[in-house]
C-alpha cells in the first residue's frame, strides 16, 4: 500500500485503501508497519484531519479495529 509521510510526532506515514477499508500505519518508534481493518472512511477522514493524529489512533482507532502487523521485509 503506498503511504504518504504525516507530520505526527508519532507516526512516519499513513495509508489507506478505500475499497479495502483498510488504514496502513507506520510508527516512529520502532518504525512498525500495522494495518488496520475494517476502518470505514468516515473514520479515516476524521482521523486525516484531527489536529493530533497520534491522539486520534490513541482515542478513536486502537483497540477498536481488528489489527495486524505488515511483515516489511516482504514488501
Amino acid at each position: 500500500m503506498k503511504r504518504r509521510t504525516v507530520q505526527s510526532s508519532a507516526l512516519q506515514s499513513v495509508g489507506y485503501d478505500a475499497e479495502k477499508e483498510t488504514l496502513e500505519l507506520e510508527f516512529r518508534d520502532n518504525g512498525g508497519v500495522w494495518q488496520y481493518l475494517a476502518l470505514p472512511p468516515a473514520v479515516y477522514k476524521q482521523f486525516i484531519r484531527a489536529a493530533s493524529l497520534g491522539r486520534f489512533f490513541v482515542k478513536k482507532i486502537k483497540g477498536k479495529f481488528k489489527e495486524q502487523k505488515v511483515d516489511t521485509e516482504k514488501a
